[in-house]
């Protein structure tokens, strides 16, 4: 079908003025109005075969003011082919940003491709689009400057997994602006924010804080440098980690994994945190190290902390706090989790020696904020 042949669709002024005006301007609006009236999914598929021969030609024109009323107008339609997407793509910032934008015509290797090719006006087109996938993500990361990793950083509909996160790092990680830049996303693995928080502004740390729920606590302890501290608050801050396994993992790797760490959390009574790296430093299965760590023998317990390496003087202070973890049943609600905590500390206190004198500092410290955090709840209960 010709040109001729679809003006029961476009008029003849439009036609005329497309192919012949000489104003670019002129031209300009003839586009604009012709894209938006083949923009449709009624056409068939000879008016279709028409409509791409028009974009086609449009996409030709030497107006720079007439190719971008082509990439404006079609930048979020189906029906912009994709030779001429991709050729849109190469043009001038102007005419291509739109499109690389919006246009859904363009799979991951399209989009893999122009990461590699094209300047850093185009990537940060890519970085902001609706959605990014992975391979996309990673490319980026590969490939792009700090500004576009900071646009995909921030946006939700870039698809981050732990791989493109821990990568992102090893890029990154000493630019502010693209760590900063994460805050701004409406969830963060927890396992993800533990790496982060020492590497962002502090203007960043206080919107951690507000957006993802993090303990106000957290920037103290980080701006006087208590790196063990501000792990476990995180730990509480979680209720649990989401994948445990991995946070012990991570915790380890970046020598984080420490014996006052362990001992805190179990004595803040996290004891799947303690559970699982004891599990880690003995090199057993969770499961083999939970029937140890329970067992109602004196043995149990002894045989896999033998085997974690950790110091010898902190088992009989670990052995009382399973003991009294064992002895009491944790009420309903969060006054209930308070008192077994409060509980929980003041029995092992009163059965150990040998806890290091930070470390007991640290506890009751933290024991003397959850009475302060009780006394609204005991006032509205």
């Amino acid at each position: 079908m010709s040109i001729v042949a679809m003006r029961s669709r476009l008029t003849d002024d439009d036609i005329r003025r497309l192919v012949k005006g000489e104003d670019a301007e002129d031209r300009a609006l003839a586009a604009r109005k012709i894209c938006q009236r083949i923009d449709t999914p009624e056409l068939t598929s000879e008016e279709r075969e028409a409509a791409d021969a028009i974009i086609g030609m449009i996409a030709q024109d030497a107006a720079t003011l007439v190719r971008r009323a082509l990439a404006v107008t079609l930048r979020q339609s189906p029906h912009l082919p994709k030779d001429v997407a991709i050729k849109l793509a190469q043009d001038i910032d102007s005419i291509a940003v739109p499109v690389i934008a919006g246009s859904p015509v363009f799979d991951d290797a399209d989009l893999i491709e122009l990461v590699r090719t094209q300047p850093a006006a185009k990537l940060a087109a890519i970085a902001a689009r609706q959605s990014i996938s992975k391979p996309v993500v990673m490319s980026l990361i590969d490939h792009a400057d700090e500004g576009v990793m900071g646009i995909a950083a921030a946006n939700d509909g870039a698809e981050f997994d732990d791989e493109a996160f821990d990568r992102t790092i090893a890029r990154f990680g000493e630019s502010r602006a693209v760590m900063d830049s994460f805050v701004s996303r409406s969830v963060l693995p927890i396992s993800f924010t533990e790496k982060i928080i020492a590497r962002v502004s502090d203007d960043a740390l206080q919107r951690l804080v507000r957006r993802h729920a993090l303990p106000p606590q957290v920037a103290v302890d980080l701006a006087e440098s208590a790196r063990e501290r501000a792990t476990i608050d995180l730990v509480d801050q979680a209720g649990v980690a989401p994948d445990m396994p991995h946070f012990i993992e991570q915790m380890q790797s970046s020598g984080r994994l420490t014996p006052s760490l362990i001992l805190r959390g179990l004595l803040r009574g996290h004891i799947e945190f303690f559970e699982h790296a004891v599990a880690r430093l003995a090199g057993i299965p969770h499961s083999k190290a939970w029937l140890l760590i329970h067992d109602a023998g004196p043995l149990g317990l002894k045989a896999v902390f033998e085997r974690t390496g950790l110091p010898q003087r902190l088992l009989p202070a670990i052995r009382s706090a399973i003991d009294t973890l064992h002895s009491i049943e944790m009420g309903p609600g969060e006054s209930g989790r308070i008192l077994f905590r409060r509980r929980l500390v003041e029995r092992s206190l009163t059965q150990f020696q040998g806890v290091p004198e930070e470390d007991l500092e640290y506890i009751l410290s933290r024991l003397d904020q959850d009475e302060s955090e009780d006394q609204p709840a005991r006032a509205t209960g």
